[in-house]
């Protein structure tokens, strides 16, 4: 087990920058948005396990189109007071309606993905029609534009 207090349970922002592929610029903003928090030894700011954790959170949603904000009431249900009766039921509350959005989300993307496999299989079959091999004809259509 690691010492708590070692530094190997802490993170810069140039070895979180460099793990996420991100620029330090970016883990700035999301610290100045609420988004994570460092902690100050000497000159230099760290992070612990527990906001590099965070920092994974904040990057999937950017990667799935959610804004700072929503990203940010998202990571907020983590830190709810869980002895406050008011608080809880209005996390609940928060996660549901989440979860509706992400659930309609998910059934657009799948017609959508059905869609786009029906009209693929479409030109598939008119280039067959034209006594065309699909994916030879489109692996010379890529390389021309490239």
């Amino acid at each position: 087990m690691t010492d708590r207090n070692s530094t190997d349970d802490y993170y810069t922002v140039a070895q979180l920058a460099a793990e996420f592929s991100i620029t330090p610029r970016a883990i700035r903003l999301y610290e100045t948005k609420g988004l994570i928090r460092s902690r100050r030894v000497g000159r230099a700011m760290i992070y612990d396990h527990r906001q590099r954790a965070r920092l994974k959170i904040v990057l999937r949603s950017k990667r799935l189109g959610f804004s700072l904000e929503a990203t940010k009431a998202y990571l907020d249900l983590y830190d709810a007071d869980r002895t406050n009766p008011e608080r809880l039921l209005s996390m609940m509350l928060r996660c549901r309606q989440r979860l509706y959005e992400l659930e309609a989300q998910r059934r657009d993307l799948d017609a959508t993905i059905d869609e786009l496999h029906a009209v693929e299989l479409s030109a598939q079959e008119d280039l067959r029609q034209l006594n065309l091999d699909p994916e030879t004809a489109f692996q010379a259509f890529v390389v021309d534009h490239s």
